[in-house]
């Protein structure tokens, strides 16, 4: 049984990369749209450090054919604005395959500080990584397949042929090169504006004490929405929770 599987999974998988190398732009585009995600979105989520309300993110995904563009910008609000003075935009650019996102750039900005945009460009080609900050150049090698970038990796659960148990993949920064391991677990249910939603958990399983610990929560009946975000780092916790979301196929 097992053995059946997996060769049909092989075989959805060598349809739809066949799809993509269709000459026919229109066909490729119907073939696309008919096994991605959503083609627009916009998720806000309440956010909160050290459990103190903080501010706002707002995530708007949009798509044309197989071209995707993913925003996220995150603004602070009340007394804690403080701490974050200007609003902090990330942007991932890319394509949607069967596999799910493909990201072929990635930015992250901020208002209060524009000399610190930080961008990656990845070459899938050349498996290499471009970086550009702060008048400064430099290339990493070693891109490998399923590489997502620190905003995409969010999203990437709903657009990816499943959900998966045990999840390694590399992450993409404005200036870095990460591996990730996730491992999925029942999330339980968690309260939202949208209902009480079933979870699945995808936990980061850290190797040293300073690694930045990130958990995410989707809801497989929301199309695998992130309906919770929590990272943890030098003893502050920032977590992302849902206030609302459009979704439309």
């Amino acid at each position: 049984m097992l053995k059946t599987l997996l060769l049909a999974a092989s075989l959805f998988a060598a349809t739809a990369h066949a799809a993509l190398k269709d000459s026919d732009p229109l066909r490729v585009k119907a073939r696309v749209e008919s096994y991605a995600g959503p083609s627009q979105m916009s998720v806000v989520y309440d956010l909160y450090r050290n459990g103190l309300k903080l501010g706002q993110v707002i995530d708007t995904f949009t798509r044309s054919g197989a071209r995707y563009t993913l925003t996220s910008e995150t603004r602070a609000i009340g007394p804690l604005k403080m701490l974050w003075p200007g609003n902090i935009r990330l942007e991932s650019i890319g394509v949607v395959t069967p596999q799910g996102l493909r990201p072929t750039r990635y930015q992250h900005a901020r208002s209060d500080a524009p000399q610190k945009l930080a961008t990656a460009r990845l070459n899938w080609k050349n498996r290499s990584i471009a970086f550009q900050y702060m008048g400064k150049s430099w290339q990493v090698d070693g891109l490998q397949d399923g590489a997502q970038d620190q905003l995409s990796q969010l999203y990437q659960f709903m657009f990816a042929p499943r959900l998966p148990t045990d999840y390694s993949l590399q992450v993409v920064g404005g200036r870095d090169l990460n591996d990730f391991h996730y491992v999925r677990s029942d999330g339980g249910d968690i309260r939202t504006p949208l209902g009480a939603l079933a979870t699945q958990r995808f936990q980061r399983i850290t190797q040293k004490p300073d690694e930045k610990a990130i958990t995410v929560w989707v809801a497989p009946a929301r199309n695998n929405l992130p309906v919770q975000i929590r990272v943890s780092e030098d003893g502050v916790t920032v977590e992302q929770r849902l206030l609302r979301a459009t979704v439309r196929r």
